[in-house]
């Protein structure tokens, strides 16, 4: 298994994590359909990110930063959805820092 090959494997379980802690939101007072169309623009980039496609990766690591931004918000504003803004941060963080490394590691391969 190549760098690249682990990368791209930890970008996808990490993308399941963030999507997974999205629906967790409930667990602090949320509705379920505002967890749900938080969770769903996810879907956007799976297929491209089930493919290794370079382009899907780099424009995803722009797609994480909502989330991101979303999470930093929470933490600051409402003290009650600090644990799970704190678990969604970290995986976002994660997720956007496995994408980087996929590029990286991607690209040596392809030279």
């Amino acid at each position: 298994m190549t760098p690249a090959d682990k990368a791209r494997l930890l970008a996808l379980c990490l993308w399941g994590a963030v999507a997974s802690s999205l629906l967790c939101w409930r667990a602090v007072g949320y509705p379920w359909p505002v967890c749900i169309l938080g969770a769903l623009p996810l879907l956007v980039p799976l297929y491209g990110l089930l493919r290794g496609h370079r382009r899907t990766y780099a424009w995803g690591t722009l797609f994480a930063m909502p989330y991101l931004v979303l999470a930093l918000t929470e933490i600051l504003v409402n003290p009650a959805a600090r644990w799970v803004a704190s678990l969604s941060l970290f995986l976002v963080f994660g997720w956007f820092c496995s994408m980087v490394l996929f590029l990286r590691a991607s690209r040596a391969q392809r030279e």
